[in-house]
């Protein structure tokens, strides 16, 4: 837990206060049901680690002219408190000085049946309102106002917004649920019509998430499915229904630390934006791409004021906070006889011999000879100076000949740092044999070349003009 996380502290228990505390509940209480009781717990940074309950605006600490964000869960299936609500507190208080409100409706939100629980959300919004309007009378400005909704807690937090004619300021959702949910009317369910600007998070589009866009910037980690790290497999117990619908929580967390941020880029499908198709952010100049979670309101003037669609965002990330992936577009063009099909493994190395390994590998491409193909890959550092490059060719086949890629050319240009770019030209075979499926630990390693002023030439330089070539 960080440091100034919630929590009743020894110098609250000293002064003989008690710290109003997050409804903990027991499966047992899931087994029976529980009747809706709403408790809103404020923190602010006059108190941090003990909430105040909240019944009406006679409050020692709410302050009706700062931000207030609302933090509002979902569908709680054992009853136990959500464990990254602390963590959120925390950080948000951190980044800015507000009335954070823990909208606490654990009793209510408990239960085996996700249907009782959804029922219930309409109940919470006219609750929420009701405060809202007595903020409003003594002083609070919707434009003020953002809700944070997990789960089902993202649909309450778009009827809150209907309630109020889409007033509020902002509405984020984080994997707003889909069970449902899918295919139902913009009234029924969070929509973009809810708020000023509303953003949302799809994590878990395939399970327990919805994946049709809801906002006016709706985001796709590494497709919305799947999310790296997380079990693909019902052995791993309640891990494997809720680790990909949490992931969005843990991704707008690490937006507030602000150790990285997560840059994100429009496209119609993942799949082209896995193929090195979606890499321009020019509709958003003299912005530049989108960043994941908290600061995307930065990009609220444009994406509100626009006559186009809702914004669909993709980007990939690793299996662990931060979650940043730096992404390179590289062009490879071969020259074998036979066409070759496979994948590539690459490892980047620095002049302090500082290594990074793609993380995010592309689909198994097919390679023709004097064809471009532009393959989108992903690392886990971001190296300023790299001198080496190993590669490893795989065809995936478990049994076979022991394939080699011709490389003719290869060009490195990254979308983190878009001025870095290198270009790689071998005088001889520059990729590793395929040793039974798996990627080779003999890499040939090859030296670089770093010319900027290759990265807006077409290549090669030295042979007729090329088809333009894809993944496959």
């Amino acid at each position: 837990r960080p440091k100034g996380a919630p929590f009743c502290s020894l110098e609250c228990q000293a002064t003989s206060e008690t710290c109003p505390a997050f409804t903990a509940l027991g499966f047992g209480n899931a087994l029976i049901g529980t009747d809706l009781k709403v408790k809103l717990l404020l923190y602010t940074r006059q108190n941090p680690t003990c909430a105040e309950e909240l019944h009406s605006t006679a409050s020692k600490y709410l302050n009706v002219t700062k931000k207030t964000t609302f933090i509002v869960h979902g569908y709680r299936f054992t009853g136990s408190a959500p464990v990254w609500i602390p963590d959120l507190v925390h950080l948000l208080l951190s980044v800015e000085d507000m009335n954070v409100i823990v909208v606490d409706w654990n009793q209510g939100a408990t239960t085996l049946i996700y249907n009782y629980a959804a029922r219930k959300c309409k109940r919470v919004a006219e609750i929420l309102k009701k405060l809202i309007d007595e903020m409003l009378i003594h002083g609070a400005s919707l434009d003020s106002m953002h809700m944070i909704g997990v789960s089902l807690g993202a649909h309450i937090s778009g009827f809150v917004g209907q309630m109020f004619d889409g007033t509020l300021g902002r509405i984020t959702g984080l994997d707003p649920a889909g069970p449902l949910y899918r295919g139902t009317a913009p009234s029924e369910r969070l929509d973009p019509t809810d708020a000023q600007f509303v953003d949302v998070i799809h994590s878990d589009t395939d399970g327990l998430g919805y994946g049709e866009a809801l906002g006016h910037i709706d985001f796709y980690p590494n497709g919305g499915t799947d999310q790296p790290g997380c079990p693909l497999t019902i052995f791993s117990g309640l891990q494997y229904f809720k680790c990909d619908h949490q992931r969005s929580v843990f991704l707008f967390l690490s937006s507030l630390t602000q150790s990285c941020n997560i840059t994100t880029y429009p496209c119609n499908s993942y799949r082209n934006y896995r193929n090195g198709k979606c890499t321009s952010c020019e509709p958003f100049w003299p912005m530049p791409c989108p960043i994941l979670g908290y600061y995307a309101y930065e990009w609220k003037s444009y994406l509100t004021q626009q006559s186009h669609p809702v914004t669909s965002m993709f980007f990939d990330t690793a299996d662990k906070g931060p979650f940043c992936i730096y992404h390179y577009l590289v062009d490879i063009i071969t020259w074998n006889k036979d066409t070759r099909r496979g994948t590539f493994s690459i490892v980047l190395a620095d002049e302090d011999g500082r290594k990074a390994e793609s993380k995010v590998n592309p689909e198994a491409a097919t390679f023709q000879k004097y064809k471009q193909i532009t393959l989108l890959i992903g690392f886990d550092q971001d190296l300023e100076n790299v001198e080496r490059i190993s590669l490893t060719f795989s065809t995936g086949s478990v049994i076979g000949p022991k394939f080699k890629l011709r490389i003719l050319q290869m060009r490195f240009h990254s979308l983190t740092n878009p001025e870095s770019c290198w270009l790689l030209c071998p005088n001889a075979l520059a990729g590793t044999h395929n040793i039974r499926g798996y990627l080779s630990n003999i890499a040939d390693e090859i030296s670089i070349t770093s010319l900027a002023s290759v990265c807006s030439a077409l290549l090669p330089l030295s042979f007729p003009p090329l088809e333009s070539g894809s993944s496959a």
